[in-house]
């Protein structure tokens, strides 16, 4: 059997123009953050009622992502799999990566983003939101100590390996924590339940994944390099299996708001009468990002099929972030039950269903952190050794 050697990206002519390219997306949501930051908010689709737009379903869906990215690592370190060793640095780089670009999203639509120093020195421990802080900033150092040891010679498989479990068990805490932000607010009937957080963290493992397909395949072809379609379609396998389970959880939660009389009224307007949404709901989450690929993924071939699996890859990543539209969006529009089992009118939009159009100003702004995503990794396989020569069956 071959040894896996790993060489630095070369700077090529098409990445230098995908550089260009995603610089210039940069560049663009820079100037779309200085034009809020000087207008107010008032500028985007954003209101008093929905405070949580379109910027925080991209931030979302990569800190969500950043920890499926670790996947393959967590495979390789923590199971044992030998397929996805030579796939363990790349996993680790993209996790790290995919956080700083939901990170960034997130601080430049706060509004202040100075205020950040705030939440990074004081500390209020009843509050979701400053247990998240730790946890965020913990997976870039537990993440980064895990690259480390992978690229250290002389490391003892042991350490890999304990380093690789601690990273494994980070991940699903940070997971859990980004889950809870909307499972614990109870005052919003859309959020409230205690399945959030392990339905974040199914949806973490697909998108997850199938960002990293998507990367793992563009940089291999871009290099040239050799890359195993038996090795693509053993992830997709994988991939196959968690759109179902996320299809699962999503069908028990709604299943379990129904069931409950308290959310009854929620579950009505997401299912069947909250007009776009429920668009969204059937057609862009539960078609497109979980039964198409699913049947993409499962259907009969006669060989690997690499292109199903990139195919199905794309599609799960949009429903990803339909999905958290519907989950974070949707459950905004819905009115506030302040005053339960009484009516409530006035003229402050009490019991009425909200509105939001979002503006061109928050999709370039969430397609800015997508852009920094993928410019930390390439940097990172352009700099160091992360990426192996060759991924061929032997």
């Amino acid at each position: 059997m071959e040894r896996t050697v790993y060489r630095e990206m070369a700077l090529t002519p098409m990445v230098w123009v995908l550089a260009i390219i995603l610089g210039g997306i940069i560049g663009a949501a820079g100037l779309a953050v200085l034009y809020v930051e000087h207008n107010g908010h008032i500028v985007t689709g954003m209101n008093n009622q929905i405070v949580w737009g379109l910027p925080h379903v991209f931030a979302i869906f990569l800190i969500v992502a950043a920890s499926g990215a670790l996947n393959v690592a967590s495979i390789a370190s923590v199971f044992g799999k030998t397929a996805y060793k030579p796939m363990a640095r790349l996993s680790a780089l993209l996790a790290m990566a995919l956080l700083a670009g939901g990170l960034g999203v997130l601080v430049l639509d706060l509004g202040r983003p100075d205020r950040l120093i705030v939440a990074m020195t004081t500390y209020n421990f009843k509050s979701i939101f400053a247990w998240n802080v730790i946890l965020y900033n913990g997976f870039f150092v537990v993440v980064g100590a895990y690259l480390f040891v992978q690229m250290s010679r002389g490391m003892s498989a042991k350490t890999i390996r304990a380093m690789g479990t601690a990273a494994f068990i980070w991940r699903l805490a940070l997971t859990t924590g980004t889950g809870s932000i909307f499972g614990w607010l109870v005052a919003r009937p859309g959020y409230d339940a205690a399945i959030m957080a392990p339905l974040f963290i199914i949806m973490s493992f697909s998108f997850g994944l199938a960002f990293f397909l998507l990367v793992l395949t563009s940089m291999y072809r871009l290099t040239k390099r050799n890359l195993d379609p038996m090795l693509i379609k053993r992830m997709g396998n994988l991939l196959g299996v968690f759109a179902g389970a996320v299809l699962y959880f999503t069908a028990v939660r709604h299943l379990t708001n129904l069931y409950a009389a308290e959310h009854g009224d929620v579950e009505r307007f997401l299912l069947f009468g909250g007009g776009g949404i429920t668009t969204l709901f059937w057609v862009g989450q539960v078609l497109i990002g979980g039964v198409i690929p699913i049947a993409l993924l499962f259907r009969p071939t006669d060989g690997p099929n690499v292109g199903s699996v990139l195919l199905a890859s794309v599609l799960i990543i949009l429903g990803g972030l339909v999905q958290l539209y519907v989950i974070i969006i949707g459950g905004q529009m819905f009115p506030l039950e302040i005053f339960p089992a009484y009516e409530v009118t006035s003229s402050f939009y009490d019991g009425a269903v909200n509105s939001y159009t979002p503006s061109a100003l928050e999709l370039i702004l969430g397609m800015g952190g997508v852009a920094l995503t993928l410019i930390i990794a390439g940097l990172g396989v352009v700099a160091l050794r992360i990426l192996p020569e060759n991924l061929s069956d032997s």
